[in-house]
């Protein structure tokens, strides 16, 4: 018997964010993008605007799935510690279920500070902690009743029980929407053809599936018919600000961004792939309507600092995106 809709599995963080005209961009071949953020050493700098909220994927789906009125829970790990205990509270007043949560005390909970120039111009300082301190004996199986289970990028040794919840799932007659990250892609690398045949929804950014086809980036039809081949359920391959792409198998369905100017783009990821498992769960597998759903909810989060601030609530209006749908070829 079911206990959940849809359980996400996930990091948990804690944002802080911190936008400021004194935080400098240059140029210069030393960085990876190209430019760099300068603050001047061993002074105080005075930021104009502050927003604190928790954060990571397993939290930021859950919280679009609770404001879409289903039930919702999270399994992940944070520490036993004030940023922990702040993470719980803050999701049980989205009225998200803490039951699943793991604490420990090995390390403390995830920690990230954003420096934002701009809406697209941030740096994030990164602190990976106890979301990775996690093994197959901490999960709560007997506990794990959904009719989906929502599979964030997972990290450290939560990312090597990948195949444990997508085989769990398929056993339990579960659907899977799942958005691997790098580290998963790289580990799933030489075995994605057999795991990617258990998916409902899968979901990728087009980095991400030319890291996993080794297809080059720009080959975008290329990339996405190596992808479809052996995924037989929904595939969705999202290109930043030129939109996305969809297969059911039958058909493709194309659309593009809102085309909003964003305020900020964290969590713009997780706000439409949990806005398009959203729109597709209530609607019993209407592509159409999900990928119009996980545009708004994605439009919506960037009009907000934060990953979870902007998201849609159930029985808001929203723009709807227009979907150009083709038969396969």
């Amino acid at each position: 018997m079911k206990q959940y809709d849809i359980i996400t599995f996930g990091s948990a963080t804690k944002d802080i964010f911190f936008r400021s005209n004194k935080f400098k961009t240059i140029a210069g071949k030393k960085f990876t993008t190209g430019k760099g953020i300068c603050l001047t050493l061993g002074s105080k700098i005075e930021a104009d605007e502050m927003v604190s909220s928790s954060g990571g994927g397993g939290t930021n789906t859950a919280a679009t799935f609770a404001k879409q009125g289903f039930s919702v829970a999270f399994c992940g790990v944070v520490g036993r510690d004030l940023v922990g205990d702040a993470i719980v509270e803050e999701l049980e007043g989205l009225k998200i279920n803490t039951q699943l949560i793991i604490r420990t005390d090995k390390k403390l909970t995830d920690c990230s500070v954003i420096l934002l120039t701009g809406a697209r111009e941030r740096t994030i300082l990164i602190y990976h902690g106890a979301s990775g301190e996690i093994v197959k004996n901490n999960i709560p199986w007997n506990k794990l009743k959904a009719d989906w289970f929502y599979i964030a990028p997972l990290s450290g040794k939560y990312s090597l029980l990948t195949d444990d919840l997508i085989n769990f799932a398929q056993g339990n007659g579960i659907k899977i929407a799942f958005n691997p990250g790098k580290g998963q892609i790289l580990l799933l690398k030489d075995k994605f053809k057999n795991v990617f045949k258990k998916i409902d929804i899968l979901f990728l950014n087009q980095e991400e599936a030319a890291v996993l086809t080794g297809i080059p980036y720009e080959k975008e039809k290329e990339i996405f018919a190596k992808i479809i081949e052996f995924c037989p359920g929904i595939v969705v391959m999202t290109k930043g600000e030129r939109g996305v792409i969809v297969s059911d198998g039958n058909y493709l369905y194309e659309a593009n961004a809102l085309g909003l100017k964003p305020v900020d783009v964290t969590g713009a990821g997780d706000s439409f792939a949990s806005g398009f498992t959203s729109g597709f769960m209530q609607k019993k597998g209407n592509v159409e309507y999900a990928i119009q759903l996980g545009m708004a909810n994605s439009a919506s989060c960037l009009r907000k600092i934060g990953a979870k601030n902007g998201l849609l609530e159930k029985g808001d209006k929203w723009k709807k995106v227009k979907v150009e749908k083709t038969k396969h070829a």
